[in-house]
């Protein structure tokens, strides 16, 4: 089978590419984002790149920054259509199938040629907020409505965005629920486990604000614990500078043992598993998400998740108060406070957490094991 890939560069687009490496595909990758450079270490990929600009021409960059206005209106002549460019690339590629990466940027700015050529079929995989946040905004749900329809077949990341798809005119082939990168090496991720649940002290929070994120939410009710949380020590990960801010407005370093990592000084990978093994509580908050990549790994790597529920996608996997807990109100200071209090309070269900979680939800995610599921999947699609 000839596969297309239709994505922007990205670490899960990657890994998912990863899984067809010697699946017998032949596979091809347009980079939707146009933009210079390519997927290193991938020689085995076909990649369509660097596409974006007619010219690009010197002082570019300073243009923008300083002229925008200029820019703008010069980048109207430069940059190449994206569906002009993408029909180009089909039509020399000749594939058995296109595969998009979340529906409003790798969807819908290419809907026009998939209707054209409806013989071809068009797998969707749905990550994160794509459709659960998307379908309450009407100029995302315009473009929701009009490419489900067309899609032939559909992985998603959480159960939830399966019937979510469906109500939103999806009526296609079920490829499955698989984690957004594919799954885990657990061989390399075990060596970042460097402490046993009953010596672990950190907690460690993912600092996501912005549209979705609520860390501040979290870190309001770690104010309120300031006398229980003296002996831990508290890791916030990828935080935006609101929450940066707001830390050092209320003097979390004076409060806790306490450390903050902002997305411009971003941990590696490797780092952040390490902390994860660390870590005796995870905790991840935001008003939309699917199932979400750094939950699983946190899973993985032996914390206890302390997690929101938008649209139960997370209760997928955290049964609550067996082997994590789930928020349910993601706005409730005092829940949350409650919550970790409760987990820090009862070490008797951290460790039948970790039991389960080791037991029965961490090898469902051994990599080996989704990239079979996954190919499998690939192999159902009917596309002659």
């Amino acid at each position: 089978m000839r596969i297309l890939l239709v994505s922007i560069k990205s670490i899960h687009f990657r890994r998912w590419a990863e899984q067809l490496e010697h699946s017998g595909h032949e596979v091809y990758y347009f980079d939707i984002s146009g933009k210079k450079g390519i997927l290193s270490g991938m020689s085995w990929l076909h990649q369509k790149q660097s596409w974006k600009y007619r010219w690009d021409f010197p002082g570019r960059y300073a243009l923008k920054n300083h002229f925008p206005r200029i820019y703008k209106w010069i980048q109207s002549f430069n940059d190449r259509p994206v569906d002009a460019v993408f029909e180009a690339y089909l039509k020399a590629v000749n594939p058995d199938v296109v595969h998009s990466f979340t529906l409003h940027l790798s969807c819908t700015p290419i809907l026009n040629v998939m209707n054209t050529y409806p013989h071809i079929k068009w797998v969707l995989s749905t990550w994160g907020s794509d459709l659960y946040y998307h379908q309450n905004i009407p100029l995302y749900k315009k473009g929701i409505i009009k490419v489900l329809p067309r899609v032939d077949c559909l992985f998603t990341d959480c159960k939830r965005d399966i019937e979510l798809a469906k109500q939103l005119g999806f009526k296609g082939q079920i490829l499955g629920s698989f984690p957004g990168g594919g799954g885990y090496d657990l061989k390399q991720y075990d060596s970042f486990i460097i402490q046993p649940i009953s010596s672990r002290n950190l907690i460690l929070i993912k600092g996501y604000q912005g549209e979705l994120g609520r860390c501040i939410t979290v870190m309001k009710a770690l104010m309120l614990l300031n006398e229980e949380l003296k002996h831990y020590r508290v890791v916030v990960f990828g935080a935006d500078m609101e929450v940066v801010e707001f830390v050092q407005s209320n003097g979390f370093t004076s409060m806790f043992d306490f450390e903050i990592y902002d997305i411009s000084k971003s941990l590696s990978h490797k780092t952040v598993l390490k902390l994860m093994g660390q870590s005796i509580i995870y905790i991840g908050n935001s008003i939309s998400d699917g199932m979400p990549n750094t939950l699983l790994e946190a899973i993985v790597m032996g914390a206890f998740p302390i997690q929101s529920n938008p649209g139960g996608a997370t209760a997928e996997i955290i049964r609550d108060g067996e082997n994590g807990f789930l928020i349910e109100d993601c706005e409730n200071v005092e829940a949350i406070k409650l919550l970790l209090l409760k987990a820090l309070s009862d070490v008797q269900l951290m460790e039948a957490a970790f039991q389960i979680n080791q037991q029965q939800i961490k090898p469902q995610l051994e990599r080996s094991l989704v990239t079979s599921r996954v190919l499998k999947a690939y192999g159902s699609i009917d596309y002659n």
